[in-house]
């Protein structure tokens, strides 16, 4: 019996899933391949590659770059936004490269080809307290966006209670239940990356629809005098205020990690050697959408920004069909995030199967171990979301530090260690200061994270 081998290095137009008969090739490999995909199809398109990518990158961290725009000014804040774009590219260069050097097929197969075992044990745990804390994270802003939240006494409506008032069927469980039988969970049943480019073509699409509103809104307000321009550099009254210019790095540090989605992505490729063009065109894009994301947002709003943009669209916006427009962007966000959840669930799937069961036969092909893993992780998922509201407290601090360590420290790590002698001098001073910027942004995003920690606990009062 005959079975086909997967060629992990094509680059001739011949595409990575292409079988070529060989009989000394066993029926079920003995050991894990985390790509996993044994059955034919034609390939992946460029354009289901770009939406698949760009979907792992547009997440929650959108909200948050219109509050750097009020810290760093427009001028800084846009130019480290294609500032890291830039390094992230690189970052994926490095990873394309020696993956292709070392005939590796995955980022812990790299990590593994680099530094052994403990190596590609490292990155999977990394993607897999990554991973874990944002999936979270994702399903309670679904929850407070379409249910409500509770916070200092005060209770934010969401949309669903907003339309129809408090009923069981809107409360937060059902909700996130309803959310998790509907979409998450049909669409975490895919074994492909590639089966999911309509879901991501649509979330990337959703992005774009806020981009629109909020700029839209702002232009609105602009012509009519009531907003007026944003600063385009930051105010430094003292030396104490240059300090909180640093707090905002991590939040464009991590904006772009979609690293661990990579390897998945291009394995699916019709033709492996788009995998660049397809990450240029995947970060042109997400610049695109964050660069106009936080110029309309700052201008919409102004010194009144917060820390999550959405939460302003929790007012009056000064405008006719306020309410509409408001509930328009809070929805259309809340289904972004639904719809990214299934890409970032993908890549957990794969890396936590591949650190419990390392030499079993490939996922895709064991139908029973693939469901198990699947129902455990969205039940744990869906519980955490329920029951620990604090979560984002903890992931503050091990998801910066897992995300800095897949985007920027490891393929940077890969580079200096250079197992197959392909490193250039400038790639090796390249990946020297992206180690020093990811130790520096992560120490800043640590104690930023713990001193507005232990001042909110300062702050509650004595019992």
């Amino acid at each position: 019996m005959t079975i086909v081998n997967i060629s992990p290095d094509e680059s001739n137009g011949q595409r990575r899933g292409k079988r070529i008969l060989d009989e000394t090739v066993p029926l079920l490999p003995s050991k894990q391949e985390e790509t996993g995909e044994f059955d034919e199809f034609n390939g992946a398109s460029f354009a289901g590659a770009v939406f698949n990518l760009s979907t792992t990158i547009v997440g929650a961290g959108i909200m948050s770059l219109p509050a750097t725009m009020k810290v760093l000014g427009l001028v800084p804040g846009i130019l480290l936004i294609v500032f890291f774009a830039f390094f992230t590219e690189q970052s994926i260069d490095m990873l394309i490269r020696f993956s292709r050097a070392g005939k590796t097929v995955s980022y812990g197969g790299l990590m593994g080809d680099t530094f052994g075992k403990t190596g590609k044990v490292l990155i999977q745990l990394c993607i897999i307290v990554n991973n874990v804390g944002v999936l979270i994270v994702y399903m309670i802003i679904i929850g407070d966006v379409l249910s409500g939240t509770s916070s200092s006494g005060y209770h934010h409506s969401g949309v669903l209670e907003g339309w129809f008032g408090q009923h069981w069927w809107t409360s937060r469980f059902v909700i996130l239940l309803v959310s998790m039988l509907a979409v998450f969970a049909p669409l975490a049943c895919f074994k492909r990356v590639d089966s999911l480019r309509y879901t991501s073509a649509l979330s990337v699409a959703l992005a774009v629809v806020f981009v629109v509103i909020t700029a839209g809104i702002a232009v609105v307000k602009l012509l009519a005098g009531s907003i007026a321009m944003p600063k385009l550099f930051p105010d430094v009254p003292d030396l104490a205020s240059v300090w909180n210019f640093f707090t905002v790095v991590p939040i464009i540090v991590t904006a772009y990690i979609c690293h661990y989605n990579v390897h998945p992505i291009e394995n699916e490729l019709d033709d492996p050697s788009l995998i660049k063009p397809v990450v240029r065109t995947s970060l042109a894009l997400c610049s695109t959408v964050y660069i106009t994301t936080s110029f309309f947002g700052f201008l919409l709003f102004g010194e009144s920004t917060l820390d999550d943009v959405l939460a302003n669209f929790d007012s009056n916006l000064g405008i006719p069909y306020s309410s509409v427009l408001n509930d328009a962007v809070r929805v259309s966000y809340a289904v972004h995030l639904m719809l990214v959840f299934p890409m970032i669930f993908h890549a957990l799937r794969l890396n936590l199967d591949g650190l419990l069961f390392a030499s079993a036969s490939p996922l895709a092909s064991d139908n029973r171990r693939f469901a198990i893993i699947t129902v455990v992780l969205l039940s744990i998922i869906f519980l955490a979301a329920n029951f620990i509201p604090s979560i984002w407290d903890a992931f503050q601090f091990t998801g910066a530090t897992a995300a800095v360590c897949i985007g920027f420290i490891f393929p940077a790590a890969i580079t200096l260690r250079d197992p197959h002698g392909i490193a250039t001098k400038w790639g090796k001073i390249l990946a020297v200061f992206m180690i020093v910027l990811a130790i520096l942004s992560n120490a800043i995003a640590i104690y930023s994270d713990a001193y507005a920690l232990f001042n909110k606990t300062d702050a509650s009062p004595e019992s």
